[in-house]
């Protein structure tokens, strides 16, 4: 709506009354303009009040988008004179952990996923889709700090001559590719090497560069971030073999050329593996008819960050940020993976409808007390920085777990139901996101967390 229909007289014009009418009228100007206000205070009233939600949305929705991107932007300072626009800098203590998802209409319709080369799986609106309303939402943090919408350029900025690399399971792809769909539906950027072979091995690593910044983002699968053998390597294998006195070989190798290094892991080690220090078999989780110590999961995933992020502190000595990711809970909520009915909502939860399961809170505390422990160390001896590396959460587990609509579930194949319905026991995505999709926030806190002043 123009501004223009809503703005109040002039109160220094000194007009002379008989100018404010015109010949054949018989209102002035200013009485038009106040009935004008009322009628419309009048008609907005009777949408809020007696129109159904739908048409309560499609009616305010630009609204809303003006009001979204307006507030998003820009922060101000209470005081005398004009609103002051607060540099990125001085948001630092802004908490994007919690918060609510609010109606934001087209705010995560960003870029084309097909073009930017995302798993086929994730593909939500290439493989049919038809609901987009996963797409209509934005995070605002609790304390009512704004989270900026995704900049490319200022992402890019900030990482100016740096190789970025997301280390970890198949979390830290889903967020590693839509980073590279937002830099690349704003930037030229060139491939650089991805792995080729049957199956999903050429979305396991992968290396892009986007020339106008001298910036390098790469994708290391390595789910338990340290050595590990079995299934997964290969799907059809059943146990996983894990050696939690060694790294994965392909990212710990390396390790000296990476700048800013956002680490994901959870899901695999709570689906249990069996563990070695050396040759020697130390425990397992998940396995009881083996004759060893259950070491649960908590256990083995402390040490896998704790080894990442000391081989990472220790690599080259340069300044590095090392990103530790929380966990994101995946919404089969009890039923299971072949049931075409999970993860079938098509809104976010309102906060307080779904609470995340102990469990998850615990592997969430997990990535905390490693951070924790990791700047202790860093201090260790002198109460100064003894490291050049910079150790941050990217606390994601509550705004991800108030997203059941953002998940492919059966969207993850291409048209499940184009012969009507789907096949039985098709298989439904209730853990990773749809591209684009909630996902991409992830990257809007983590381009916060690379903003911020050391």
């Amino acid at each position: 709506m123009g501004g223009a229909y809503l703005q109040p007289p002039d109160p220094h014009s000194h007009s002379h009354k008989a100018s404010s009418k015109k010949p054949g009228c018989f209102l002035s100007k200013t009485t038009c303009a106040w009935l004008a206000c009322g009628f419309l205070s009048l008609a907005l009233l009777h949408l809020l009040c007696c129109s159904p939600a739908g048409s309560q949305r499609a009616a305010l929705s630009p609204l809303l988008q003006y009001i979204n991107n307006t507030y998003s932007f820009v922060s101000t300072v209470p005081g005398p004179g004009p609103p002051v626009e607060v540099e990125e800098e001085e948001r630092s203590s802004c908490n994007y952990a919690v918060g609510k998802w609010v109606w934001a209409p087209g705010h995560a319709r960003r870029y084309n996923a097909t073009e930017c080369n995302v798993k086929e799986s994730h593909d939500c609106i290439r493989n049919g889709r038809p609901d987009t309303g996963y797409l209509d939402w934005r995070w605002q943090p609790a304390d009512g700090c704004p989270l900026p919408a995704f900049d490319a350029a200022a992402f890019l900025s900030a990482v100016r001559g740096k190789h970025v690399a997301f280390v970890g399971d198949s979390m830290a792809r889903n967020q590693a590719q839509s980073l590279i769909c937002l830099l690349s539906a704003a930037f030229p950027y060139r491939l650089l090497y991805r792995d080729s072979g049957p199956g999903p091995r050429k979305h396991n690593f992968w290396r892009y560069a986007f020339p106008a910044y001298d910036v390098k983002v790469s994708f290391y699968w390595t789910p338990f971030l340290l050595r590990a053998t079995g299934k997964s390597e290969d799907e059809s294998v059943r146990d996983n073999h894990v050696h939690l006195d060694a790294l994965g070989d392909r990212w710990a190798a390396d390790a000296d050329t990476i700048d800013v290094a956002v680490l994901a892991a959870a899901h695999w080690l709570l689906n249990g593996a069996i563990y070695y220090n050396g040759s020697r078999m130390v425990g397992a989780h998940g396995y009881p008819e083996l004759n060893v110590t259950g070491v649960g999961y908590a256990w083995p995933l402390r040490v896998a960050y704790r080894a990442a992020v000391d081989r990472l502190s220790a690599a080259g000595g340069r300044p590095r940020t090392v990103v530790l990711a929380t966990f994101s809970p995946s919404h089969f909520e009890g039923k299971p993976t072949n049931d075409p009915t999970a993860c079938a909502k098509t809104e976010p939860y309102k906060d307080g409808e779904s609470d995340m399961e102990w469990m998850y809170r615990e592997v969430r505390d997990v990535v905390y007390d490693e951070a924790n422990a990791a700047r202790a160390r860093a201090t260790s001896g002198n109460g100064s920085s003894a490291s050049a590396t910079r150790v941050e959460v990217l606390d994601v587990s509550k705004l991800a777990s108030m997203r059941p609509d953002g998940h492919p579930g059966l969207y993850m194949h291409d048209h499940p139901f184009a012969n009507g319905a789907p096949p039985e026991g098709m298989y439904s995505d209730c853990l990773h996101f749809c591209l684009p999709g909630p996902v991409d926030t992830f990257n809007e806190i983590l381009l916060q967390i690379l903003r911020k002043r050391r």
